[in-house]
């Protein structure tokens, strides 16, 4: 599925790549704001997604050898497809690199430190001052703690499993190969 030529022209900046029998316009070589960068990389992070769904709508169709004779040429239309969806994939990662580390180093100046975001790692807490508190709420504390705990041991084990589920079916699929 090729993109329509308008939706191509938008991931372009301005001034990149003029039409045909058009000059470039003397404004559109100045600098590429940050926002329409992230907007770029909002449609390349789409486009991604799409690629990805494609990929998996093919991988859904294809019917594994089960040692009975099939279309060959089927077989080499959809592992071609497959190969172009996965180039394509490998340029749209590319491009959102180069789109992330434009965006960064113009905006260098206005970042922060960048904020934690695992919400609770390790043992230690932020201690904050806070007024002294009835034991049901230490002990209710305690509880919700131990709860998130167990929760996090839980997800760690499942992103364990998904992992080696990936590594199984990427092991199987570079056998079929």
């Amino acid at each position: 599925m090729a993109a329509p030529p308008q939706q191509q022209q938008q991931h372009l900046p301005p001034g990149a790549a003029a039409a045909p029998g058009q000059q470039p316009q003397p404004g559109a070589m100045r600098e590429i704001s940050p926002v329409f960068l992230c907007r770029i990389g909002q449609e390349t992070v789409q486009d991604i997604v799409t690629r990805t769904m494609e990929i998996f709508q093919i991988s859904r169709a294809t019917q594994l050898p089960n040692g009975v004779t099939q279309n060959q040429a089927m077989y080499q239309d959809r592992f071609g497809k497959l190969q172009e969806h996965l180039r394509q994939l490998a340029l749209l990662f590319r491009k959102l690199r180069l789109l992330y580390e434009r965006c960064v180093e113009m905006t260098s100046d206005l970042q922060e430190a960048p904020a934690e975001l695992v919400p609770y790692v390790g043992d230690e807490l932020l201690s904050a001052k806070a007024e002294p508190c009835s034991p049901a709420i230490v002990q209710e504390r305690k509880e919700v703690m131990e709860k998130v705990r167990q929760k996090n041991q839980e997800m760690k084990i499942l992103m364990d499993q998904m992992r080696n589920l990936l590594w199984d079916v990427n092991a199987m699929l570079t056998l079929r190969k």
